[in-house]
């Protein structure tokens, strides 16, 4: 005999129950999602950007999954908005600012954007928030990090910041190094605006933990040989040769500093890993080293649920951070949108800083009102060959840093738009 039961075979009693407990989750739906009666548009139709890098030095690192994760996004939340398809668009900046301001200024004032998201590469991001506050269009930044972003040169009215900054991977990465021993630094940095922030960050947390810089070279963006900023890192003698670079400009100078045998003598310490750089690199290679990620695919059911359904769209690869960061971006304005029935920016924005972040990225994240997304964020070490059981299986989790402890506290704030108004 079957076990199945048709519709019609179901007792009446728990039909009504299911009845109900859908009624009582209507029920008590965060109000600060509630629709309003009247809803509209201002174009008749809601559209966002993805501008990243596609084929560029940050292409592995965010690239295609960004668009990935953002059209994962809106397919979740029913890819229509008040009863109109919600477009997205995409391009790539090419890791150049100006390019990177013009596809923006082209999709504001042109294709009517309504938000641009993910924007990878401090100096693009730092020129297309400067536009999107002046053309008064959201901009959400996920894969640069520079905390420039939310300080002097915020747009707290129009701008977010959302997966990390300078300030949360030096305060995390830079504090653990100091204290297992390593006093004395010397950096490689990326010479563009993301380097220089981090060089600055992670210096002022080594010595205000009882270290010293000794010393530090500048490189340029996605060079290809390593060799003479190697060279100045050995002849310093510093405990700690420190990588203020990202994407395969960190892949590259870690290749380049096993051939020269610096991580028998010093120890390398990368500032911004992310798991697209392991894999990269091979663990062999990249075991032992130290990251601050603000999400890991391999945390809990919910994290593992997530990455299986994007690596099916992304040839097997695993989400990191920023991918997952662009998903809950996108989700959260979304709903930010639906709940002030417009695209209207400043009720949007409104909105987006009334919910807290809960998804599958952050739990009780919020937006400070510098635009700053504060959430927890994690010390991960990279697991040696003979630890990980799996592909994609990395990271060992070392210490859980409160969002409060991780980000720069909102009374330091160099954004003038809030000293102006006497918020620090």
């Amino acid at each position: 005999m079957s076990l199945h039961r048709t519709p019609a075979a179901v007792p009446r009693r728990f039909l009504r129950e299911a009845v109900r407990r859908l009624a009582c989750a209507a029920a008590v739906l965060p109000l600060a999602w509630a629709a309003p009666a009247q809803a509209s548009l201002s174009d008749g139709v809601l559209k966002i950007g993805v501008l990243t890098d596609m084929s560029g030095p940050y292409s592995d690192f965010v690239g295609k999954g960004a668009v990935i994760a953002a059209r994962m996004a809106i397919d979740d939340f029913g890819g229509r908005m008040f009863g109109k398809d919600i477009v997205l668009v995409e391009a790539d900046h090419l890791s150049k600012a100006d390019v990177g301001k013009n596809v923006a200024q082209r999709w504001f004032d042109v294709e009517k954007v309504d938000a641009a998201f993910e924007l990878n590469n401090s100096s693009v991001a730092l020129a297309v928030t400067a536009l999107g506050r002046d053309r008064n269009r959201i901009t959400v930044v996920t894969g640069a990090a520079s905390s420039r972003i939310t300080n002097e040169d915020c747009a707290p009215a129009t701008s977010l910041h959302w997966v990390y900054d300078t300030h949360s991977l030096a305060n995390v990465v830079g504090k653990a190094i100091v204290r297992i021993g390593g006093k004395r630094w010397f950096f490689l940095t990326a010479d563009y605006a993301f380097g220089h922030s981090l060089e600055r960050d992670t210096s002022n947390v080594v010595r205000a933990a009882g270290g010293t810089v000794v010393g530090g070279v500048r490189h340029p963006l996605d060079v290809g040989d390593f060799s003479s900023f190697l060279l100045q890192a050995q002849a310093s003698k510093a405990d700690i040769v420190a990588l203020a670079n990202a994407g395969t400009d960190t892949v590259n100078s870690i290749k380049s500093a096993t051939e020269f045998g610096i991580p028998k003598k010093q120890r390398l310490v990368t500032l911004l890993l992310g798991i697209s750089a392991v894999h990269a690199l091979g663990l062999p290679a990249a075991q032992d080293l130290y990251m601050a990620e603000g999400w890991y695919w391999d945390t809990n059911d919910e994290t593992r649920a997530f990455g299986r359904r994007f690596a099916a769209l992304h040839n097997g690869r695993m989400p990191n951070a920023i991918h997952t960061g662009v998903y809950s971006s996108v989700s959260h304005y979304l709903k930010a949108v639906r709940t002030a029935g417009t695209d209207d920016t400043a009720k949007v924005m409104k909105a987006m800083h009334a919910a807290p972040v809960n998804d599958v990225f952050t739990k009780n994240g919020r937006i400070r009102e510098d635009g700053l997304m504060q959430h927890d964020v994690y010390l991960f070490q990279v697991k040696k060959p003979a630890e990980s059981k799996a592909p994609w299986d990395y990271l060992k989790l070392v210490e859980t840093v409160k969002g409060e402890d991780a980000f720069q506290p909102l009374s330091q704030t160099r954004c003038p738009a809030l000293l102006a108004k006497g918020r620090a």
